[in-house]
């Protein structure tokens, strides 16, 4: 891509490019596997250097092999963090400029969790639980990248935060986890506000039924019956949200903030 915004990106997984993605810096939190390992490896594709996290060093680094290292200067690093706590993500963004010197200018939060039950049975503790990574950890991440990029002097940057389908339309079983997602998107819409001074884009990503590790729990009859719900007929692949991550990370996207994309397939039209 030749479609410049700066050149780290964070990538964090059940867990940021100048956006030509081909020189940035991306972090992905989350990016251990699934979408997030999905996004990881697409902006490597595209030439930018990528920062994976995730609260597993041993995923992060599964994902790290499996990264493309063709663009010139190109370098990426595996991070091990707990998004949900605000000391390891001080930490994390410390690694990441001292081994970068620079901060991170694309920035993507897929970091999640599910602890499904239905809400007259849900704990306290699940509910809790699933907030703190899915809703506190996007914000811990949001808030650290914007201010790094805003103390380095350097305007401009992208943070593509991963809601969800079910944050606006709900979900029998998941109170908790459509709670935390609607979250994220009314989040990630006042950073959009509060940032855009500052040339920083914040968008959500609103996936539909995706087929990664986290839905291989669910039963194959209630997938099939899903996928008869989308009218393209299938579920869809990470690689299909990492395709619109790719676009938000570069100037292609530069007038677009506080957006809410739908990667769904046309369910609930």
């Amino acid at each position: 891509m030749t479609r410049n915004r700066s050149h780290l990106g964070v990538c964090s997984t059940g867990n940021l490019c100048e956006r030509s993605v081909g020189d940035s810096l991306c972090d992905s939190s989350g990016g251990g596997s699934g979408i997030g390992r999905a996004v990881c490896q697409r902006l490597a594709q595209e030439g930018a250097s990528v920062a994976v996290v995730d609260l597993s060093i041993d995923s992060a680094n599964d994902t790290l092999r499996r990264l493309a290292r063709d663009a010139p200067g190109q370098d990426h690093v595996a991070l091990a963090a707990d998004v949900s706590r605000s000391e390891s993500v001080r930490a994390l963004m410390e690694q990441i400029q001292s081994r970068f010197l620079a901060p991170p200018r694309v920035a993507v939060n897929s970091a999640g969790i599910t602890r499904d039950e239905f809400l007259l049975r849900l704990s306290e503790e699940a509910f809790d639980s699933v907030l703190n990574v899915n809703l506190k950890g996007t914000f811990l991440i949001t808030q650290a990248v914007a201010q790094s990029i805003v103390t380095s002097g350097q305007d401009g940057g992208s943070i593509i935060n991963m809601g969800s389908i079910v944050g606006k339309v709900g979900n029998l079983g998941q109170g908790n986890y459509a709670a935390s997602k609607a979250g994220v998107e009314g989040l990630t819409k006042t950073a959009a506000k509060e940032l855009a001074k500052f040339g920083i884009c914040c968008n959500t990503i609103l996936p539909g039924f995706i087929a990664t590790p986290m839905t291989e729990k669910v039963p194959q009859k209630v997938l099939d019956k899903f996928a008869g719900m989308i009218p393209l007929g299938r579920l869809g692949r990470p690689e299909d949200v990492a395709d619109v991550c790719a676009f938000l990370a570069t100037e292609d996207s530069k007038y677009i903030t506080g957006a809410s994309i739908e990667v769904t397939g046309g369910l609930f039209l």
